[in-house]
């Protein structure tokens, strides 16, 4: 069963229960799904496109999360939060920080003394923790490991 078909059924139990934050938050996202698809043309997405549409939206719930918190609308970055995870639940498991430093210094480590800057080592890191792994907490780490 595909992703967009997981959240289709999962929409329709939330409908039966009454759940409305879950009933709009998977709304939000078979339409983030219709809206790519559109954009390839009326093309069937496939798994890889449908995860990487899903982390964009948990993304974006992480970019208002901060920005309320800054703002201090804590009611707002709550309900945030709650998409967020509803949301983070159709992903793959994400790597934990210490599996993320242990592979940056790996890649790192292979890299060529000359080359080991923040963009070549971006470049060399980001495409083995595509969808494993935050990409601020990737160049976060990036930027310790190459310090020191």
């Amino acid at each position: 069963m595909s992703v967009k078909e997981q959240i289709s059924a999962d929409l329709k139990e939330s409908m039966k229960a009454r759940d409305q934050l879950r009933v709009d938050t998977l709304r939000s996202a078979l339409s983030a799904f219709g809206y790519r698809k559109v954009e390839k043309n009326g093309e069937e997405l496939t798994q890889e496109e449908e995860l990487a549409v899903l982390q964009k939206q948990v993304k974006q719930r992480n970019d208002s999360i901060s920005e309320y918190t800054k703002a201090g609308r804590s009611e707002l970055a709550e309900k945030e939060v709650r998409e967020r995870d509803i949301l983070a639940k159709y992903l793959p498991a994400q790597k934990s920080e210490a599996e993320v430093k242990e592979m940056v210094r790996a890649i790192i480590e292979a890299l060529p003394a000359d080359g080991r800057n923040q963009g070549v080592a971006m470049k060399a890191v980001m495409p083995q923790l595509k969808g494993l792994a935050d990409g601020n907490l990737v160049r976060r780490i990036v930027e310790e490991v190459l310090k020191g």
